[in-house]
């Protein structure tokens, strides 16, 4: 038996918009539902919104979303992060390329004090993404 955590995004009208761009990111494979889809429509405004989403990208990145319903209290990007870490260089600083097209890097990959390369940025839907490459290839 295995555990795993997966992180899981809100948004507040955008999370298809979001969830695509990160499959252009990450790859893999994207499953969306509304919440007229899974019967939740609560208000016909929302109907079309995401009630779940999960993306299962290439090299084990896996993570979920939703909007938030108007009933519901929602805050941007300020109570969490994203993290990805792992040995293989180009392609995280892929992603963090990727990522902070559009957004903005809050601090540039680069050697860090504990010896790994780090990195910082906001993508273009306010979610804060942390990049962490260890091993040899780290020294940036």
């Amino acid at each position: 038996m295995s555990v795993q955590l997966n992180p899981y995004l809100n948004f507040r009208d955008d999370a298809r918009q979001a969830m695509e761009f990160y499959h252009s990111v990450f790859g893999g494979t994207l499953d969306v539902s509304t919440f007229e889809e899974l019967g939740a429509a609560q208000d016909p405004a929302e109907k079309d919104l995401v009630m779940h989403a999960q993306l299962r990208g290439d090299h084990g990145v896996v993570f979920m979303a939703s909007d938030t319903p108007r009933s519901m209290e929602f805050r941007r990007g300020t109570d969490m992060n994203m993290s990805l870490s792992g040995d293989d260089q180009a392609l995280l600083r892929r992603w963090f390329e990727q990522l902070s097209d559009g957004g903005a890097v809050a601090m540039p990959l680069e050697k860090a004090p504990w010896g790994d390369t780090f990195g910082m940025c906001v993508d273009r839907f306010g979610v804060n993404w942390l990049v962490n490459v260890s091993g040899p290839a780290a020294g940036g």
